[in-house]
């Protein structure tokens, strides 16, 4: 049989620009058919550089507008360069679709999705054999392929086609991934619950999953936004503090025990308290670590970013573990759970995996372990972090993102690089740290970080205290000396 391998026309490569986690643009401006189809010749010609190309990729995709035909469109260039792809059959979240390579030995997968970002965008990244976030160096070596790429070169065959000579399969990576999970929690803890909860995954592809999680116990489970809808409601599928307004509303009006929520691709998790309060990751994660420690006592290293709670490190230091901190990125926890084993590795703004999992960040594992520690400890989470500041002590942090020109921007970058004060506020600078951005440790244990976004004109404050007065007053300071 004679396939007919098809060309690739109108495409831009010169708009397209890898960031911190793939590549992002707003559907049929920068993200069109054929720029995707760029994309994917570039993964296919580093999965073949890298020997990997003969175990197949996993193409996955989440619930935004035309995702699933970008994934098809995917899975037609993997077939036009001999490259076996299993195409998930619905929309798929991040971590299952990284599971899923791991469950199949496959050579790494393709996931198109932008996450929690607006409505009108779409994106694609790679995520290698090991089921983790691609290293600056993969990326590095696919943005190569992508700038010499021509688009004559970009080997094509129509899903068809594909499909009739075997080279792309379906694939329900959905009950690989639960019955993983279900090896990984302890439902002996989890069916002492009976606890109601509210569910929001925000319209997007963690539909489903929590509630096969605890089908069988006492927990009654309510579900809002548990429809595809691409426009996310007019807004972001983002679980953070503003985007949980609606979750909030139904935690206090149907008098439910917990809110949990998912981002776009349930890569992330959000937390809304029986009274309405928001959890950020830097209060849960701490409290996820700490139940590993003392109720199913897992041990191992911690990793956090550089942006991430130091209660982390108090936790950890109680049990005698090591802390690994890392640049801002999952990709670099993930290279921490792989070379150290961690127990676990979190990031600030709602990343989180765990020993014996992928390395990818999971908000659907983050909410069965909150559900599960909430079973076991038979206690509310406000309960639960009172009992933590009372043993560890209390840290209060916040980010500010403040928006500068790019004159002011460069001012402050070239300031950032001497900038070593004796004193912030009132107290001493015990130690300055570079690894990402410039982060100065206090006397008192309190810290501050200052980074500028690499995509934007936007300096990222960062500052945790031992009280919310001093949060303010040390914000106010670092402003102050960097003119900001």
């Amino acid at each position: 049989m004679v396939l007919c391998r098809e060309k690739v026309r109108g495409s831009d490569v010169n708009r397209i620009e890898f960031g911190t986690d793939g590549w992002r643009a707003v559907i049929a401006k920068e993200f069109t058919f054929a720029n995707v189809c760029l994309v994917a010749q570039a993964i296919a010609s580093f999965l073949k550089e890298s020997g990997l190309s003969g175990q197949g990729v996993v193409i996955g995709y989440d619930s935004r507008f035309l995702s699933e035909q970008f994934a098809a469109a995917v899975a037609g260039v993997m077939a036009g360069n001999n490259i076996n792809s299993w195409l998930t059959v619905d929309a798929t979240p991040t971590p299952v679709t990284a599971f899923a390579i791991k469950a199949l030995d496959a050579g790494g997968a393709v996931m198109i999705t932008a996450s929690h970002n607006p409505p009108e965008y779409n994106g694609i990244k790679f995520i290698p054999e090991y089921a983790g976030p691609a290293t600056p160096e993969i990326t590095e070596a696919i943005e190569k392929n992508l700038e010499n790429l021509q688009v004559e070169e970009v080997c094509s065959l129509s899903e068809d086609a594909g499909r009739e000579c075997g080279l792309i399969r379906d694939l329900d990576a959905k009950p690989l991934y639960l019955a993983h999970l279900q090896k990984m929690l302890n439902y002996r803890f989890i069916h002492r619950g009976s606890m109601k909860i509210v569910l929001d995954p925000m319209w997007g592809a963690g539909r489903g999953y929590l509630e096969e999680i605890i089908k069988g116990t006492k927990i009654e489970l309510d579900v809002i936004h548990n429809y595809r809808d691409v426009l996310f409601g007019g807004s972001l599928p983002e679980p953070n503090e503003k985007g949980l307004v609606p979750l909030k509303e139904a935690v206090l009006e149907k008098e439910a025990d917990l809110g949990l929520a998912l981002d776009g691709d349930a890569d992330r998790f959000g937390v809304i308290d029986s009274n309405g309060e928001y959890m950020s990751p830097n209060e849960m994660l701490p409290l996820i670590l700490y139940y590993l420690m003392e109720d199913r006592n897992w041990r191992g290293a911690v990793a956090r970013t550089v942006a991430t709670t130091h209660m982390l490190d108090r936790v950890a230091d109680e049990y005698g573990l090591p802390v690994m901190e890392t640049a801002v990125g999952f990709k670099y926890i993930a290279q921490s759970l792989i070379n150290h084993r961690s127990v676990l590795g979190g990031e600030e703004s709602g990343g989180m995996s765990v020993q014996g999992h992928v390395p990818e960040k999971d908000g659907i594992l983050a909410i069965a372990l909150i559900v599960e520690m909430l079973a076991c400890r038979r206690k509310s989470l406000r309960e639960l972090k009172e009992e933590l500041n009372r043993e560890f002590g209390c840290l209060v942090s916040a980010r500010l993102d403040l928006k500068c020109d790019h004159k002011k921007k460069e001012e402050v970058i070239n300031l950032l690089r001497a900038w070593s004060p004796e004193m912030i506020s009132d107290r001493k600078v015990s130690n300055r740290l570079t690894i990402d951005g410039v982060k100065l440790l206090l006397d008192d244990g309190s810290w501050v970080l200052v980074r500028p976004s690499g995509t934007e004109p936007v300096f990222r404050i960062y500052v945790e205290a031992n009280s919310s007065e001093q949060l303010g007053m040390l914000q106010n300071s670092v402003r102050q000396l960097l003119g900001l």
